[in-house]
């Protein structure tokens, strides 16, 4: 029997305040390095996807998130060399202030008003941003540029 497809999983939170969004600044790890994105990470095997969620707020911006006051905005399924589904939260609230906590990774993070998002930032992840705001549930990003 072939292989069976795999689907690979990621997490994005939607970091809030007011009419901005924190976003990321990417370096040294070989994808769009010099890019804006989204605090985000791959879901590890067995781990509940709003867990996910939690260790990667807590991994790259150094702030703790309960599970429960995570609200998933959207889901986009996207491709291009290989394909990956995306799960967008907005947390209500975050305990601790956000800080870089992997410079190694992230240059820096920096809020931005949702109306005036900087040019280099990753396309898919714009239209993320857009659909969680219109209240678009499902959006698919299909061998375009990211």
């Amino acid at each position: 029997m072939p292989d069976r497809f795999k689907l690979i999983a990621e997490v994005y939170l939607l970091f809030r305040r007011g009419d901005e969004i924190l976003l990321s600044k990417r370096a040294n790890t070989g994808y769009r390095d010099g890019d804006y994105g989204l605090v985000s990470g791959h879901v590890d095997g067995g781990e509940p996807l709003a867990l996910a969620a939690c260790r990667e707020a807590l991994e790259e911006a150094g702030v703790r998130i309960s599970a429960g006051d995570l609200t998933l905005k959207t889901v986009m399924h996207r491709r291009r060399e290989d394909e990956r589904i995306g799960f967008f939260f907005e947390p209500a609230g975050w305990s601790g202030d956000i800080v870089n906590a992997e410079p190694h990774k992230c240059e820096r993070l920096a809020w931005f008003s949702l109306d005036a998002l900087p040019a280099n930032t990753i396309g898919y992840v714009r239209e993320a941003i857009r659909c969680a705001g219109a209240g678009v549930a499902y959006a698919d990003w299909w061998d375009r540029d990211d």
